[in-house]
């Protein structure tokens, strides 16, 4: 049946060893971006960490010369890194089932490797990632809300857009831009909060949060019919709040942007006062978990399109949250491509 067949590219690469790293947020050393975060503003003191990039580089084997086709290079001079931060632990149990969170905080093993779903593994060191990664974009957000930052990536594993209410799936624990958005309506009383997923994969979990919220309009292109099973045209929420394009294997650069479009149309018709991207980058040719075709520099395009059309609304207002990605030099080509794209929107 498709449900399993489309279950075994995630199970066989779950089960691989040396993919495990990837389910840990301290795997993305080997990225561009060393530290977990990174932020594009000023910092507390007005210090910039170039030291961080200048160190990734060398790990990732770049040199200082390195430009994109846009002319970009790698110095990213205006970046500022910071780290998460900590918070109360009740706003997990406002996206999360109560019983869901406690599960989740007692299943962590002391040594060792365990399954919370077929797909979601979890170690000693998952229980920081997990936390580190809602952290993040609570750090993110306050930060923006504080001046502190123009916009922010947050750069985490585990990604977070599979977690369903109760339940875990897809490398996914705890809904990292899901907790962004009832923390926006928490604290800063936003109202019209937009979540923005290129994800390959179809983020059901978010999907499934915000079903029936009519402040948060879910928007996601995606691979289809494919994992995780939903995503169709069909679903729409209980306020036509969910709004799906599911696109076939093999589609193009050309075809996505195509398809963008009707994304960027709605968001207009939307209005949002924040923006909330899911940004996974397994829609990339090279990555092995599916079979779209795009391109690293396509991140950049979507990106700077996707800002354009909603920076009237939300007056730059944005962070982006890392979902998948599963090639590794594929995911800092994409991701390098995307954080230019933020900063050239400062």
């Amino acid at each position: 049946d498709i449900e399993n067949f489309l279950e075994k590219p995630l199970n066989s690469i779950a089960k691989n060893a040396e993919k495990i790293e990837l389910l840990d947020i301290r795997g993305l050393k080997k990225l561009k971006f060393r530290e977990r975060n990174v932020f594009e503003g000023h910092d507390d003191h007005g210090h910039k960490e170039d030291d961080h990039d200048d160190h990734a580089k060398k790990e990732d084997g770049h040199d200082d010369e390195h430009k994109d086709e846009h002319g970009h290079d790698d110095d990213h001079k205006n970046l500022i890194w910071d780290k998460p931060t900590s918070f109360d632990q009740k706003i997990l149990k406002k996206v999360h089932d109560e019983n869901y969170v406690d599960m989740v905080k007692k299943s962590f093993p002391n040594q060792g490797l365990k399954f919370l779903d077929g797909d979601t593994i979890i170690s000693p060191g998952s229980e920081d990632a997990t936390i580190d990664a809602v952290g993040s974009v609570i750090k993110a957000i306050d930060g923006i809300e504080q001046k502190k930052f123009r916009n922010a990536f947050c750069v985490v594993r585990p990604p977070g857009h599979h977690a369903e209410k109760n339940k875990a799936m897809g490398f996914c624990i705890y809904n990292n831009c899901a907790v962004a958005a009832h923390y926006l309506m928490e604290k800063y009383k936003y109202k019209k909060i937009a979540i923005f997923d290129p994800d390959v994969h179809h983020g059901n979990g978010t999907q499934d949060i915000f079903f029936d919220n009519k402040n948060v309009l879910y928007l996601s292109t995606h691979q289809y019919p494919f994992y995780p099973g939903t995503g169709s045209e069909k679903e729409k929420g209980k306020h036509n709040n969910i709004f799906n394009v599911p696109l076939p294997a093999g589609t193009t650069s050309e075809k996505y942007m195509n398809a963008l479009d009707r994304v960027l149309d709605k968001l207009v018709e939307f209005k949002p006062e924040f923006l909330i991207l899911s940004m996974g980058f397994d829609a990339n040719i090279a990555d092995p978990l599916a079979q779209f075709e795009l391109k690293s520099e396509d991140f950049y395009e979507i990106t700077k399109r996707t800002l354009k059309a909603t920076n009237e609304f939300t007056n730059g207002k944005v962070i982006s949250v890392l979902e998948g990605g599963y090639d590794l030099k594929a995911l800092a080509d994409s991701a390098f491509n995307h954080v230019n794209a933020l900063e050239e929107n400062n």
